[in-house]
């Protein structure tokens, strides 16, 4: 039996008062979701738990199978994986995110979504000017998805366990509220006041401004995390898996869990990404393993940057050029299940993630079909699967019947 997991990462969303009532996935042109869910069961899956960050992180561990009260120990580490910066004992990983902040307020959590190339010149600035400290490391990831390893003894002094908030959360409030807190606090908002003069007048940044664009004239560390230690997947579940992500969160997260990363053309970890090459790698892979999952972030930068519409047309790209090809080879095959399910809503007039939770769907070899005719968030919840949580959705999957 082959396995395709389809995350459409932040599809999740609340009525829109412009769409009368309806969200951007109730909105959006779904033939092959709809099909999928008329033809399949459905229900609604609780990824993130109650006392746990509200992120992709942890709702993703739950995705790939993960009980992430037992297993996550934050962001950082995950995305250091995927360059393979294995941490030692004494380090701790902040995910360094590019920004553009204006009069104390965060106007924009992507420095204006920084190319690659720009990006990695400014983190290399900021490496040059801290290459004498061999206690900060920085490190260049994808687009304003950035890293800064750093010995845990700066960071602590002080009192209280240390508290940082994701960019995304505070768009057009004021930081200073925001700013880390508690133990190695003091040292973090330095640091981010001594990269900040490094990199807000570079010749980067004055060519973004003049081209009406936000600049990456800040930086902002949060997701702070050691190494986790977690048992292979395969060991756990008897199946060999890859992943296919634009996002090195997810690929650091394949790291761990040892699950093989395909590396795809063309894919970005935003709005332009190549939908076709994820579908096509993943058929193409179906030979080589039992288990495939693709995971597409674009749904989550519409929702991050309050685009309703914009969201509407990554979730007709992902049912015209992923469901649609991936759901044709596994009929072709006779044998395969899809499971499509987003790991957290990302609410276009909120702008940031909530733990509500998610639709999803199961379709294939031995799943009869319930009373959903459509994919939503509305019509899922009404589904034979009920609510589950994210972590065991896995176990479902692989059952022989649903019924």
């Amino acid at each position: 039996m082959k396995y395709i997991f389809i995350i459409p990462d932040g599809l999740g969303d609340l009525p829109i008062e412009e769409f009368d009532g309806k969200t951007p996935v109730e909105i959006a042109r779904t033939p092959n979701m709809d099909r999928l869910a008329s033809e399949g069961k459905c229900g609604v899956a609780k990824n993130i738990p109650r006392s746990m960050p509200c992120g992709s992180d942890v709702a993703c561990l739950s995705l790939l199978g993960y009980n992430p009260a037992k297993y996550y120990s934050g962001r950082g580490p995950l995305e250091a994986a995927s360059k393979n910066i294995i941490l030692k004992e004494d380090e701790i990983a902040f995910r360094c995110n590019l920004v553009t902040i204006f009069d104390g307020k965060m106007v924009d959590y992507s420095g204006g979504h920084i190319s690659n190339k720009e990006s990695s010149v400014l983190i290399n600035m900021v490496r040059e000017a801290f290459r004498d400290n061999l206690d900060i490391q920085f490190y260049s990831g994808v687009s304003y998805r950035n890293l800064a390893i750093i010995k845990e003894e700066l960071i602590s002094h002080g009192r209280g366990k240390l508290r940082t908030i994701p960019p995304h959360d505070i768009l057009d409030e004021d930081i200073e509220p925001y700013l880390p807190s508690g133990k190695g606090s003091g040292f973090l908002k330095d640091l981010i006041k001594q990269v900040t003069e490094v990199i807000k007048d570079s010749e980067i940044n004055k060519i973004k401004v003049d081209l009406g664009e936000n600049p990456a004239n800040s930086i902002w560390l949060w997701g702070e995390g050691k190494s986790p230690i977690m048992p292979q997947f395969q060991s756990l579940y008897g199946l060999k898996g890859a992943v296919i992500s634009g996002v090195d969160l997810i690929k650091g997260m394949s790291v761990y869990a040892g699950l093989n990363v395909i590396e795809v053309p063309g894919i970005t970890g935003y709005l332009d990404t190549d939908y076709a090459a994820k579908g096509r790698y993943a058929v193409n892979a179906l030979d080589e393993f039992d288990i495939i999952y693709i995971h597409i972030e674009a749904p989550d930068e519409a929702g991050h940057n309050g685009n309703r519409m914009e969201k509407v047309q990554c979730i007709e790209q992902i049912d015209e050029k992923i469901v649609g090809p991936v759901a044709k080879a596994i009929k072709e095959r006779g044998e395969g299940r899809i499971l499509i399910s987003p790991d957290h809503p990302t609410p276009v007039i909120k702008r940031t993630h909530t733990r509500d939770a998610v639709p999803f769907l199961v379709w294939g070899t031995g799943v009869s079909p319930d009373k959903v005719e459509t994919f939503s968030e509305k019509s899922c919840a009404t589904g034979k699967l009920g609510t589950v949580k994210g972590h065991d959705l896995i176990k479902k999957i692989l059952l022989k019947e649903f019924d």
